[in-house]
């Protein structure tokens, strides 16, 4: 079977770092649709708009790797126990493909670039390669008493995150980036088997460097630069 990408999401992640586990963790998180000339056609999309939430089906396209192996280690579980690669949704797998459920928040119809199709609560990196789009169905897709499996009993680690005035406002973002940088923040982007308090960490989130340490469960923001270099920190262990 020929898989043909059909679009190509922008995010404001330029590197692996930091982008959230799982689509929904950060609703500020903006992405914009952009289809391929191929399938750039208003009659490709003609019903979407009365749906909130679309599946987008994508290509863990910076984890490509030629061998696979049948365990992996989850984050959830510290990163230093293995599970079946089938039993998560880690991004080093046979087909490097992923799922996630976004919040459509608008359809742009008229432009050279028409249909955009704008979305929300992200985990990809810019330029990620889309393979489909299907709407999320309620009835069907939601099942209330499903079960987490090893993700029930292992506890998502948050941190609290100081950003000082000064740094927020030397940054030049707008206040809703800042707040989506946040969000994205409190999520703990590092590794869960890094836990040096002195290490400084960078990740590249709208074109700028965000540099930042952990010490305990608070996340301290030292300086955000736009003129900051790639960072890419994601090892197997990052990504559920």
């Amino acid at each position: 079977m020929e898989m043909k990408r059909i679009a190509r999401i922008h995010t404001d992640f330029a590197s692996k770092f930091g982008v959230p586990r799982q689509s929904g963790l950060v609703p500020q998180l903006q992405g914009r649709i952009v289809f391929e000339p191929e399938y750039r056609n208003v009659d490709a999309v003609r019903g979407m708009e009365d749906f909130s939430h679309l599946w987008l089906v994508w290509e863990f396209s910076k984890a490509v790797r030629k061998e696979w192996s049948p365990t992996v280690r989850p984050p959830r579980l510290g990163g230093n126990r293995r599970m079946g690669v089938f039993a998560t949704r880690s991004p080093f797998r046979p087909n490097p493909i992923g799922l996630s459920c976004v919040k459509l928040e608008r359809i742009e119809w008229e432009g050279p670039e028409a249909p955009v199709i704008w979305v929300s609560g992200v985990d990809m990196m810019d330029e990620t390669p889309i393979y489909d789009i299907k709407p999320y169905l309620p009835y069907a897709d939601s099942v209330p008493d499903a079960q987490a499996g090893f993700t029930g009993h292992t506890q998502a680690r948050t941190v609290s995150v100081v950003l000082p005035s000064e740094v927020a406002a030397a940054s030049g973002l707008s206040a809703d980036k800042l707040l989506a940088l946040t969000k994205v923040l409190e999520q703990d982007p590092r590794p869960r088997y890094q836990q040096d308090p002195e290490r400084v960490y960078g990740m590249i989130f709208a074109g700028h460097e965000v540099r930042f340490v952990v010490q305990k469960d608070i996340l301290y923001v030292k300086d955000i630069d736009a003129k900051g270099a790639e960072s890419d920190e994601l090892s197997e262990s990052d990504h559920v």
